[in-house]
C-alpha cells in the first residue's frame, strides 16, 4: 500500500532567468545531469542558483539499482571524446565555483570509464583553474581509482545508498563492503571523501548508527542523509517518510562520531550544498594541518573547545537573495569566519512574515551552535518541523547570505593585509 506523502515533501517548482540560463547552456553543449535522469527533488533550487551536477558518459547505466529510476541496458552509448571540453566549457559558461560530476556506471568498458572521468576533470582545471572539482565515482578500485585520482579532483565521492542488511536494493554487483573498499582507497591516497544514504527502506536507527561508524572507520569526512523518494511506480515504494526532526537528530549523532560536515534533510542528495560541505572540510584541513580524515576520535568536550566557543566575532549582512523579500541578518559566530563556524547568536529581521512569531524566535534560538554552511538546510528544516508559514524567507537564501558574508569578510582580510 503506498503510504500518503507528508506535507513537508513539497517540491519547488523550476522558475527564474538563472533557471532558464543553466538549461540553455547545457542543451547547448549536449550535456546530461543527475538532476534531469535521477528525478532529483532540488533541481529548482540549485539551478535557479546557477548550480548543476554533470553526469557523463551517457544516460544509460549498465547497473539495475531498485530505486533509481536512470535507464539501464547491458551496453551504454560510445563515449563522447569532446565530451570533457564540453564540460569544461559549460562550467566556464556558467561560473561555477564548484562543479560535481557524475556518471551512470559503465562495466561494458575496459576501465569502466575511469580514463574519461579523468579527462573530464583535466579539461576543468585546465579551462577554469579557480573551480573546485568533486567526482561522485563509481565504485573503482586498484587501477580505475588511482586513475581519476591522479586527475586531482577536490573530493571523491562514492555512496553505500543504504545499510548493510538492505544493500539488495543495489544491483547485484555493488556491495557495502566494495563501496567501503572504494572510500578506503582514496582516503589512504589523502583526499577528502564523502558517501551517502538513503532512508526511508525500512532501515533501523542502529543500523544507520552502524552504517555511519563504518563510514567513518572508512576515513569518510563528508555524510549526507536524504529521503528516499520514489521516482516512478517501477521502483521499490517507501517504507516511511522520515520526519525532518529525525533528520536532524541523525545530523547530531553524525557530528558526534566525528564527520566534518554532514548534511541531513528530507531532500538532501549527495551534491546537495556540495560547496558548503567542502568548506568545513577544508577548514578541518587548514587548521590540523593533515588531511581531513586523520584522527578519527571525537574530540572531548573541554577547554579546548570551550575556549574556541568564545572567540567570536560580531557580524551583519543586508541582501535580497533570490526568492526572497529583503533580510537582515545579524549574528556572532566562532572567528576566524569560515564555512564551519558554528552560530553563537542569529538574528533574522526583514519584509518577510513567519506564523506564529513565537515559534520562528525558537527558531532563532535552535540555529545556535549550527556551522553557517548548514544554517539554511537546518533553517527549512525546523521551519518545517515546527510548522510555520513563511512567505519571503527561507533556506536557501539564508545560505545564500551566508556566502555573501563569508565573501565580505574575505575581501576584508586581503585589504587588511595589503593596507589598503
Amino acid at each position: 500500500m503506498t503510504i500518503p506523502k507528508p506535507s513537508w515533501l513539497k517540491v519547488q517548482l523550476p522558475h527564474g532567468r538563472e533557471w532558464r540560463h543553466v538549461e540553455e547552456v547545457l542543451a547547448s553543449k549536449n550535456l546530461h545531469t543527475v538532476c534531469d535522469e535521477a528525478r532529483c527533488p532540488n533541481k529548482a533550487e540549485c539551478w535557479g542558483a546557477g548550480t548543476a551536477t554533470f553526469m557523463i558518459m551517457g544516460d544509460t547505466c549498465t547497473r539495475g539499482c531498485r530505486f533509481c529510476a536512470v535507464k539501464t541496458a547491458r551496453q551504454g552509448q560510445p563515449l563522447d571524446p569532446s565530451e570533457p571540453l564540453h564540460l569544461a566549457e559549460a562550467v566556464k559558461a556558467l561560473g561555477l565555483k564548484y562543479a560535481v560530476i557524475t556518471s551512470v556506471d559503465r562495466d561494458d568498458l575496459p576501465d569502466r570509464g575511469a580514463a574519461h572521468f579523468a579527462s573530464c576533470i583535466r579539461a576543468i582545471h585546465e579551462m577554469s583553474p579557480g573551480t573546485l572539482v568533486e567526482v561522485l565515482i563509481p565504485d573503482y578500485v586498484g587501477t580505475e581509482l588511482s586513475t581519476v585520482l591522479d586527475a586531482k579532483p577536490d573530493v571523491l565521492a562514492h555512496n553505500v545508498e543504504t545499510v548493510r542488511r538492505l544493500q539488495p536494493v543495489r544491483d547485484p554487483r555493488a556491495s557495502f563492503d566494495k563501496s567501503l573498499q572504494t572510500l578506503r582507497e582514496a582516503y589512504a591516497a589523502g583526499i577528502p571523501t564523502k558517501s551517502s544514504l538513503l532512508l526511508g527502506l525500512g532501515e533501523t536507527e542502529n543500523e544507520v548508527l552502524d552504517a555511519l561508524r563504518e563510514l567513518r572507520s572508512a576515513g569518510v569526512s563528508i555524510v549526507v542523509m536524504g529521503q528516499y523518494l520514489r521516482p516512478t511506480p517501477h521502483e521499490i515504494p517507501v517504507a516511511e517518510y522520515i520526519t525532518p526532526g529525525r533528520f536532524a537528530e541523525y545530523a547530531e549523532k553524525a557530528r558526534a562520531l566525528g564527520f566534518a560536515s554532514v548534511i541531513s534533510a528530507p531532500f538532501a542528495r549527495t551534491s546537495y550544498h556540495a560547496h558548503e560541505a567542502w568548506g568545513a572540510v577544508d577548514k578541518q584541513v587548514q587548521e590540523t594541518g593533515s588531511s581531513p580524515q586523520r584522527g578519527h576520535e571525537v574530540e572531548p568536550e573541554g577547554k579546548a573547545q570551550s575556549a574556541r566557543r568564545l572567540d567570536t566575532m560580531k557580524l551583519e549582512v543586508v541582501g535580497k537573495p533570490a526568492g526572497c523579500k529583503l533580510l537582515r541578518m545579524t549574528l556572532e559566530a566562532e572567528a576566524p569566519l569560515s564555512p564551519a563556524s558554528r552560530v553563537q547568536r542569529i538574528s533574522i529581521r526583514g519584509d518577510f512574515f513567519a506564523v506564529p512569531e513565537e515559534a520562528f524566535d525558537e527558531v532563532e534560538h535552535e540555529l545556535e551552535g549550527i556551522v553557517l554552511a548548514e544554517l539554511g538546510a537546518r533553517f527549512d528544516a525546523l521551519v518545517l518541523e515546527k510548522g510555520i508559514q513563511c512567505a519571503g524567507i527561507g533556506g536557501a537564501g539564508l545560505a545564500e547570505l551566508v556566502q555573501n558574508l563569508l565573501a565580505q569578510n574575505q575581501l576584508a582580510q586581503k585589504e587588511q593585509q595589503h593596507g589598503t
